[in-house]
């Protein structure tokens, strides 16, 4: 019997589709066979670079008989409206991050996939690789003992530095937060488990900023949200996760996440990476000492969450870059952001399962 194929569709060809289609042509059990964008000719262009991938437009790729998943890869002020389109259609969706823009935007989207057996997937699927995972294994095989803290910290003095046209990160849906926060909150949920209370306070550094890069350089633009926000978020697990999310920091010399157990402690490598290096602290061994790789999937990239998705649709079993999971994390980051506006802790009203660990030596197709 020859290999299982589950038949994709991509919408949005900006610059991120290249890398998807870079790793899903690498990946077992999935088949990218149509591309699309409003922009007619930009898909096209994709299509004449590979002969198996016909360019249609979005309504076309809904409706296409062949195509299971639709891979959601537009603008994030349209993955709500896109995901609705095609789980309207019938079709499975996994889009980037963030799931939709706001919890408003994303609660129907998972009622109607519940209420018609179709499944949302959603980035960042980097939590799927060998570091996140690894950085769990040891987790749940105790070597740490009882988690009851950690840290997760992401600081740049901001993207306008390198980006030509970066306003839409000092704008309502933009900041520090909403911008990063899935991949750190994403693995912090993987590695801990659902959040159940947060508390935040917020500052702005600067009331306009300035591009430094590109046709536009010197434009000053307006910032209209918060650009450094700390604060703690509280797990259901009872852990204590201190957050510092921040585009006001010139240079630091933080650790991405770290957790702290009753045994030892764990370095937890960037979360917006499919690898790295892990590395713990015990008792015994007084300096960091390097884990040896122990879970995730191996040489992961973008979209492995698609084929953990199409092998989890062919066998009826949980996929673990879910929408469940995307929702409380927009839920968290939304509340984070909420309390430090506010001035006051908040409960988070959403929780979720844990998703399964993915072991050592597995393939998106298998486990």
């Amino acid at each position: 019997m020859g290999e299982q194929v589950t038949r994709v569709g991509i919408v949005g060809t900006g610059v991120i589709s290249g890398t998807y289609l870079d790793h899903l042509g690498k990946l077992p059990g999935v088949d990218v066979v149509a591309v699309a964008d409003l922009d007619v000719a930009r898909a096209q262009t994709i299509a004449d670079k590979n002969p198996a991938i016909r360019a249609l437009t979005p309504e076309e790729l809904y409706a296409a008989d062949d195509i299971e998943i639709v891979v959601n890869l537009t603008i994030p002020a349209a993955h709500a409206a896109v995901h609705q389109a095609a789980l309207a259609a019938g079709k499975h969706v996994y889009g980037e991050k963030p799931l939709a823009m706001d919890r408003t935007e994303a609660e129907p989207l998972l009622k109607y996939a519940a209420a018609n057996d179709l499944r949302i997937g959603c980035a960042p699927d980097t939590v799927l690789g060998t570091g996140t995972q690894t950085a769990r294994a040891v987790i749940d095989r105790g070597d740490i003992g009882t988690p009851h803290a950690a840290t997760a910290f992401m600081v740049t003095p901001g993207h306008e530095l390198w980006h030509p046209a970066p306003e839409f990160y000092y704008q309502p849906g933009g900041g520090p937060v909403l911008d990063m926060g899935p991949y750190y909150v994403t693995s912090l949920v993987t590695l801990l488990g659902p959040v159940v209370r947060v508390t935040a306070r917020a500052g702005q550094s600067k009331q306009q900023r300035k591009i430094h890069t590109g046709p536009r350089a010197g434009t000053v633009f307006d910032v209209e949200v918060p650009t450094h926000v700390t604060g703690v978020l509280e797990h259901e697990s009872g852990a204590l996760t201190t957050v510092l999310m921040s585009f006001d920091v010139w240079a630091g010399r933080l650790p991405r996440i770290e957790v702290h157990g009753t045994d030892g402690s764990l370095s937890v490598p960037d979360p917006n990476g499919f690898d790295g290096t892990v590395e713990v602290v015990t008792p015994e061994q007084r300096e960091w000492t390097e884990v040896p790789v122990a879970g995730g999937y191996a040489g992961a990239g973008r979209g492995v969450g698609v084929a953990d998705m199409a092998r989890a649709l062919r066998t009826g079993e949980p996929h673990r870059a879910s929408g469940e999971l995307a929702y409380h994390v927009l839920d968290v980051l939304e509340s984070f952001v909420d309390s430090a506006v506010q001035d006051q802790p908040l409960d988070v009203a959403s929780t979720v399962t844990r998703p399964a660990a993915v072991p050592l030596g597995a393939s998106p197709e298998t486990a």
